[in-house]
């Protein structure tokens, strides 16, 4: 499903998912991204798109639009444990804000991000349904939202759907590369293996992710908003991989040989989450949603910038 002639809204617009989905939606709608470039820049933004400098715990907040999608966050385990505060700040009250300053506006659908995290280490499917718990303040913040957006969804008839996403990547040919550190670990990988750096793996590298392409989750969120979801949906593949096969499938793709080097995970194994799988069954059933890009497709991808030169 697909968005036209709508006024959109995109928090966290210049960051690596939201710009993806802002100049993507902006070639049929008239786009705004709010972004405080903290983890964004509007050098990933098209001319197309309107881009207001500003903190989604501003007032007067460009909300006055068809659809808003909230993508700001402060978006690692490491933010929130330097600092918790200003992790729920951001996550939780820059939501409540947002939300609210469009739902004064007379906005109705709200599409937001929240995290797989949620679910623990599972190496089987995880259902929306399950139980879930949070270990930490990143978790704590996501599932947060999850419950104000079923208070604005109960309370003020709202179509507010929140969007469990599982690990996006595109790689630094796209719009990752400014996260650097926080990119997701494919970008990482691919980028010191086409220099000839070792990728720093956690443990003993089994651990697994079920690594989804951007532009799939591009396409989840606006099928989302087109069709005023309401609820919380899984956004993922439904395969996992291990981070020794994907550092394995890399040197293949790049021609090279370069081994991993295995270090001591910084992150407590009673809060690190070692698999993820999505059960993506719920939006494929309520809008049709399937993932186009299979993952060696997407390593191609990754590895294009470097392998095209």
């Amino acid at each position: 499903m697909t968005l036209e002639e709508q006024t959109v809204l995109v928090t966290g617009g210049a960051g690596f998912i939201g710009s993806n989905l802002a100049n993507h939606l902006a070639e049929t709608n008239d786009v705004t991204v709010v972004d405080d470039c903290y983890l964004g820049t509007p050098a990933n933004l098209s001319d197309e798109v309107e881009f207001v400098d500003a903190s989604v715990l501003d007032d007067d907040l460009p909300t006055d639009v068809d659809v808003v999608f909230h993508l700001a966050a402060l978006s690692s385990y490491a933010m929130h444990e330097d600092d918790p505060t200003t992790g729920a700040r951001v996550n939780v009250e820059g939501f409540v804000n947002v939300v609210e300053q469009a739902r004064e506006e007379g906005c109705e659908t709200v599409v937001y991000a929240s995290t797989s995290s949620i679910y623990g280490s599972r190496t089987e499917p995880s259902p929306e349904e399950m139980d879930v718990s949070v270990n930490t303040g990143y978790e704590a913040s996501k599932l947060a939202r999850e419950r104000y957006g079923e208070y604005f969804s109960n309370h003020y008839d709202m179509s507010v759907a929140g969007m469990r996403f599982f690990s996006v990547y595109q790689g630094y040919g796209g719009a990752e590369e400014h996260k650097g550190e926080y990119a997701n670990v494919i970008a990482q990988f691919a980028d010191d293996i086409a220099n000839g750096e070792s990728p720093v793996l956690y443990g003993d590298g089994t651990q697994t992710r079920d690594f989804t392409h951007v532009s799939d989750i591009v396409r989840g969120l606006e099928s989302a908003g087109a069709a005023e979801l309401d609820g919380i949906y899984n956004l993922g593949t439904g395969d996992a991989y291990d981070f020794n096969t994907v550092v394995e499938m890399l040197n293949d793709e790049l021609g090279t040989e370069v081994e991993p080097e295995y270090v001591e995970n910084p992150i407590p194994d009673s809060v690190y989450v070692h698999d993820t799988c999505a059960d993506a069954s719920k939006i494929r059933e309520e809008v049709g949603w399937e993932p186009r890009i299979d993952f060696e497709e997407g390593i191609r991808r990754v590895c294009a910038q470097y392998t095209d030169e």
